[in-house]
């Protein structure tokens, strides 16, 4: 049986958006190759509040949305003739660790986009297409990088994407990921930096950089790996093929970090679960998938084996999740 969950807790007048582990790919959405994605259900939540509401506890003056509230509304009002001179007040919950390479970042903005263009045009609904690439313009002009993300967060469930050199990739397929598997989530507590990662790439680009090209044709064949092995329900097919997309990440591109090297092998020595790093650039988060009905126990075998000496590190199960729109996966690519 297949079957992915929808996202819990959708607020109302408000949206609420998951965040995605990428299994193969990392860069491929805008150099060119396929890359997969699985959207996991650690939700971020933007909920609008009433005015005059203030916001709750430990949440801060801007609700936890920091001065993404503001640059999104000024790009909407750009667009959306009803939006109003100010951005309402919300409130913003999220499950996921941040800066690991799970995009939460993506999935707060997506959700920011949802629910402001709610409050601007309550009788016009943006469309699924529209919204990825709303959201993905936006954040292009902050980071210069793809769009897995974007697509990955609203249309849910598992991606096989072939990457595009401007705009967003192309959707090749969506499945659903098997019911009876989880992802286990080792976080680090290690913060990505994604900007300059995206700055050390284009600059290998231009330059032709061979290790670059190796490692685009190495990932684009783990990502084809990866899909096959899901749609073939083959968990150990999967372990090696992320295990590749991890090696070529690493010996190639320099994205790991000796910190998460032994992480892995405190995962594989003392739970059995091969991991890898999702997201580009250093540090940030591992994901592993492991049956369902295993998966508290692997946990629990994992957090005794990292113990006193990795005190920060923090594992959570997740299962994956269908997606703000999962129509989009259906929708016409421009």
């Amino acid at each position: 049986m297949t079957m992915t969950r929808a996202v819990r807790g959708v607020p109302a007048g408000g949206a609420a958006v998951p965040c995605r582990a990428c299994l193969s790919g990392e860069d491929l959405d805008w150099l060119g190759g396929r890359s997969v994605s699985l959207a996991l259900d650690l939700t971020t939540s933007v909920t609008v509040r009433a005015p005059g509401a203030r916001p709750p506890g430990g949440s801060g003056s801007g609700g936890g949305a920091g001065s993404w509230a503001e640059e999104v509304w000024a790009f909407l009002r750009r667009r959306l003739p009803g939006a109003g001179a100010r951005p309402p007040a919300v409130t913003v919950r999220s499950d996921a660790p941040a800066a690991s390479g799970l995009s939460s970042s993506t999935a707060l903005i997506v959700a920011l986009f949802r629910a402001f263009a709610g409050v601007a045009a309550p009788g016009a609904p943006l469309s699924a297409r529209t919204l990825a690439q709303w959201a993905y313009e936006f954040e292009f002009g902050y980071f210069n990088g793809g769009g897995m993300d974007h697509l990955a967060v609203i249309a849910g469930g598992l991606l096989l994407l072939d990457g595009r050199t401007s705009g967003l990739p192309e959707i090749v397929g969506r499945v659903d990921f098997p019911d009876d598997w989880a992802v286990v989530v080792l976080d680090s507590a290690t913060r990505k930096d994604t900007g300059d990662h995206i700055r050390s790439v284009r600059a290998q680009l231009a330059a032709g950089d061979a290790r670059l090209a190796a490692y685009r044709e190495r990932c684009d064949a783990a990502s084809a790996a990866v899909w096959e092995a899901v749609r073939r329900r083959d968990p150990a097919a999967l372990g090696g093929a992320m295990g590749e997309a991890h090696a070529a990440m690493r010996d190639l591109q320099g994205m790991s970090t000796p910190l998460l090297e032994e992480l892995r092998e405190v995962a594989l020595r003392g739970a059995g679960l091969p991991l890898k790093l999702s997201g580009a650039g250093g540090g940030g988060a591992l994901v592993g998938v492991c049956p369902a009905a295993d998966a508290e126990e692997a946990a629990a075998r994992l957090r005794r084996a990292l113990g006193a000496a990795h005190p920060r590190a923090r594992v959570l199960v997740t299962r994956a999740a269908a997606g703000l729109a999962p129509e989009l996966a259906a929708a016409p690519a421009p």
